[in-house]
């Protein structure tokens, strides 16, 4: 694929909205090639060959049956890539659809399932109580990485958040990520792990700005 160019990159990252129901396959696409090298990521689902199809469709089912309905997942004209939000207060995902979810899961997972089970729940295990929108995922396609979209990307809420004078949280897995949420106002508040032996995350918070 050819290099992506300034001129494009500055179109693609000016032609965000939100992702509809028909875009569910291309985004969780995108999400599973942005997320195929993330050092977590990798530990958990620790399978090269299958980890793409196993976060496609683990992606799919996510948007399909929990964030898509919130109403606040974003992508670019050409989904280049998505940002996936959830709400003040609407994080947990309730008992009943957690078991609901499983059979689904196990089929994507299979073996790896009580692997991917803790790690989810090392995540939820210190998530902050006070309100607050919550970034679960920031991805952007592996050729327009560098390019302005994960900024653009988190405009729209960070944005909210600023007028509405709500806090946001998300967990960075890459120093590089780390350096790009603190650029836009988030610190750094706990180092943790999501397993023994796994590449380190960190919890980031960020207070509404002005």
């Amino acid at each position: 694929m050819l290099p992506v160019d300034v001129a494009d990159a500055a179109r693609e990252a000016g032609s965000v909205r939100k992702v509809g129901e028909r875009d569910i396959g291309r985004v969780a696409a995108a999400l599973a090639r942005a997320f195929y090298d993330d050092p977590p990521t990798a530990w958990v689902v620790n399978d090269d060959a299958r980890r793409e199809r196993l976060l496609e469709r683990s992606f799919r089912l996510y948007l399909r049956k929990l964030w898509l309905g919130q109403d606040e997942c974003y992508t670019t004209q050409a989904i280049a890539g998505a940002a996936v939000w959830e709400r003040p207060g609407e994080w947990k995902v309730p008992v009943l659809s957690q078991l609901l979810l499983l059979p689904s899961m196990a089929r994507i997972y299979g073996r790896i399932l009580p692997r991917v089970v803790r790690a989810i729940a090392a995540l939820e295990s210190n998530h902050p109580s006070q309100p607050h929108y919550y970034l679960l995922f920031l991805g952007v396609e592996p050729e327009w990485q560098g390019r302005g979209l994960g900024s653009a990307l988190m405009r729209p809420i960070l944005d909210r958040c600023d007028r509405e004078r709500i806090p946001a949280y998300l967990e960075a897995s890459t120093p590089r990520n780390r350096a790009l949420y603190e650029r836009h106002g988030f610190a750094v508040t706990e180092e943790f792990h999501v397993g023994k032996g796994s590449p380190p995350v960190w919890r980031m918070w960020r207070d509404p700005a002005g």
